[in-house]
Formats: C-alpha cells, structure tokens, sequence
C-alpha cells in the first residue's frame, strides 16, 4: 500500500448525506474530517425519478471530500460505506495530494 495522501471524492444521493456523514465522523481513525457541498449529476448514467429532476434535467447529490494520510484508510473507508450502505448508489475517485495543511 502506498503512504502518499490522497483525497477521497464521494458522490452521495443528498439523503444519504447525514448518515454519511455520521458514518465518517464516527470513524476519527481514518479520517480527522471532510468538506461537504452540494453537486449535481449529469449524464446518460443518472436516472431522473422526481418531477424537479425532469425538469430541470439533473439530480441533486452531495460531495464530500477527505484527505486521506494513505491508501490503506481510503480502501478502509470504502469498505465501511459498503457495509453500512449497500446498493446506494456512491460514487468516488480518490486523487494524489501533493500537498496540504493549515495556513495559520
């Protein structure tokens, strides 16, 4: 496994966003903490169900981002939200860090 840092990217269905997030937050050895905002999902692969997501041609999801120290505790994390959640419909990318901290 690698010891570079690496952000972990979830794509979540904005209902599942607490229970996401109280998942990570009960997890403080594989992450210190995350960054949430909204997103929206375009494309061929998502299924528009409500009547708000007809018309206005996406669906709502939320983003949360995590640093994880390495690829080890990123691999953990997957695994934990596949057992608490299984057949949600996440998606994630995990990405190099070359860099990151506190300006302070």
């Amino acid at each position: 496994m690698s010891d570079a840092p690496l952000l972990l990217t979830l794509i979540v269905p904005h209902e599942l966003e607490e229970a996401v997030a109280d998942a990570l937050l009960a997890r403080p050895d594989l992450t210190a903490g995350f960054s949430s905002m909204a997103a929206e999902g375009h494309g061929r692969s998502i299924q528009l169900v409500e009547a708000d997501e007809l018309v206005c041609g996406h669906v709502r999801r939320k983003r949360l981002d995590t640093v994880c120290s390495n690829r080890e505790k990123a691999d953990a994390i997957l695994a934990m939200l596949r057992e608490q959640f299984p057949g949600a419909n996440f998606y994630y990318w995990l990405t190099p860090v070359l860099a990151h901290g506190r300006l302070a």
